[in-house]
């Protein structure tokens, strides 16, 4: 008896814990939250709506199963029933609830749970981010959840692959619902650039930031390669007046030693040069301008012309005459 009790546990056990892996597989795999064109319902409205993907190969059934956007529900205080109160099941009357291997479902949100099994009363506000989460059957175990930021007219937050953990913003044009999640699409730079920066402040900051650090570097770069500069030619300036002191002091010893010694003027000779000096300044012979030599002729006796038997006008003339002669002609 205790064997059979024993394994009826042990069977228990291995379900449930095969039941709460299958549940694990199941992931919140888009959402949408401002749908103005996009999915419509049976009745042709655009609401708001969340994606599940089965990530496994095998099928799952997701009835039974809660979501909600009312993050109050992580208070750990709150009973099962206090928190199933602000969540929203998934109904069991729906064929579709049973996903196979890499299938996806679309469960619409803000909506009234009578207009159809895939219609839950889980509140969104379009445009304002909000937080979802898929808890399990007994309104306890949390199997997957996501902050969803302000998201734009039609775009949604997706996944980039199916089930990977990397989310990202995804335009109108490349929103998948009930489909496999994809990022690329046939999009230009220019085109993204524009779309993700309208009104080009974004571009306007990243192109004066780079060109504020490039005269930022231009300014270090220069000012310490102008110190650089300077220390060199100061050092160079310092090697080469070193080497002429070297070079005057091997020229004077070798002078010394070759018995060369520099002749101190004799005091005849200072004597003859200033007497030269009074002499000229005596007889008030010195240059008037500048490049030429002036000449004043000595009037004597000989000047009359009794003794020369000339012109005596013309001597007396030539006893008042200045003859100026430039310094390039041959007297």
């Amino acid at each position: 008896m205790k064997k059979i009790v024993f394994m009826l546990a042990a069977l228990l056990a291995c379900s449930t814990s095969t039941f709460a892996q299958g549940a694990k597989n199941i992931k919140i795999n888009e959402v949408l939250t401002d749908n103005q064109q996009n999915l419509q319902d049976e009745f042709g409205a655009h609401l708001p709506w969340v994606e599940l993907t089965n990530t496994s190969f095998s099928t799952y059934n997701v009835r039974g199963m809660y979501i909600t956007t009312d993050r109050s529900v992580l208070n750990p205080k709150l009973t099962a029933p206090q928190r199933i109160a602000r969540m929203s099941i998934i109904p069991n009357e729906e064929e579709r609830t049973q996903m196979s291997a890499r299938e996806h479902l679309i469960l619409y949100l803000n909506s009234n749970p009578a207009k159809g099994a895939l219609h839950l009363k889980a509140p969104v506000e379009p445009g304002k981010p909000m937080w979802i989460a898929l808890y399990d059957g007994n309104g306890i175990d949390l199997i997957d959840s996501v902050s969803v930021p302000a998201l734009g007219a039609d775009k949604s937050f997706a996944r980039i692959k199916d089930g990977f953990q990397q989310w990202d913003i995804k335009p109108a044009e490349a929103v998948t619902p009930g489909i496999g999640n994809y990022i690329e699409i046939n999009e230009t730079k220019i085109a993204r650039l524009k779309r993700d920066d309208p009104h080009g402040f974004g571009i306007t900051i990243l192109s004066m930031g780079i060109v504020f650090f490039c005269l930022f570097l231009l300014y270090v770069f220069f000012t310490f390669f102008g110190k650089f500069m300077t220390k060199k030619h100061k050092e160079k300036k310092a090697i080469e007046r070193e080497q002429r002191e070297q070079n005057w002091k091997k020229i004077a010893e070798q002078k010394v030693q070759q018995g060369d010694k520099p002749r101190e003027p004799s005091i005849e000779e200072y004597m003859v040069v200033i007497a030269m000096a009074l002499k000229q300044y005596r007889d008030n012979t010195h240059d008037e301008e500048s490049g030429i030599i002036t000449i004043t002729p000595h009037t004597s006796r000989w000047h009359n012309g009794m003794y020369q038997g000339g012109n005596t006008m013309a001597g007396q003339q030539s006893g008042h005459t200045h003859q100026q002669i430039p310094t390039g002609e041959n007297i």
